[in-house]
């Protein structure tokens, strides 16, 4: 288990794909040994989205502090208060965009770029099929820039039965990225 104890934001956008985010929201949640602070920034699309895919409001019962996509006093706004990882999950190709292009114009983009220029863990969760050149250039430049893409592209090695399980293995990636300690599948050691 890790000595670090991190501080953590969720930001969660308007593409389809809220199954990750509710299952990294409740790995987070489990794995609360391994954060001081965890906070999430919802857009209203993502609420929306969610909504309509897991049929369900859910993210209101989280024991997590959200913050209003417009709030730009959380204290993951800033590099001082010292945020070490950041998820966007699942990630709007619109998002990336504006992140890749430093347009800061709310909460998310803004928390990604505090979180590129300290040098810190930006994990972005695209979330599209199929790219366009654009996206593609607006994934380089966020990976030169220090952030990490990883698609929501789920593996089959550990046989998942249900859509969650599905989700859990690009979750799974993902708190591996973040260096948070999870019992997770892992190739030839199960």
């Amino acid at each position: 288990m890790t000595n670090t104890k991190h501080k953590i934001v969720v930001a969660i956008t308007g593409a389809s794909g809220s199954i990750y985010a509710k299952v990294l929201l409740d790995k987070l949640v489990a794995f609360n040994n391994q954060w001081e602070s965890l906070a999430v920034v919802m857009s209203n699309n993502a609420k929306e989205v969610w909504q309509t895919e897991l049929e369900n409001d859910s993210y209101n019962n989280y024991p997590i502090k959200f913050y209003e996509k417009n709030d730009f006093s959380a204290p993951f706004a800033s590099g001082s208060a010292r945020y070490n990882i950041m998820f966007i999950v699942p990630c709007s190709m619109g998002t990336l965009g504006r992140i890749a292009n430093g347009i800061s114009d709310d909460l998310v983009t803004r928390s990604a770029d505090v979180i590129l220029k300290e040098r810190r863990k930006l994990i972005v969760v695209a979330r599209e099929t199929p790219y366009n050149l654009i996206h593609i250039k607006n994934m380089e430049t966020i990976t030169l820039a220090g952030g990490i893409i990883c698609p929501a592209t789920p593996s089959f090695y550990s046989k998942p039965k249900t859509f969650e399980q599905l989700a859990e293995t690009v979750v799974d990636r993902m708190l591996q990225l973040a260096d948070i300690e999870t019992n997770s599948y892992k190739w030839g050691e199960m």
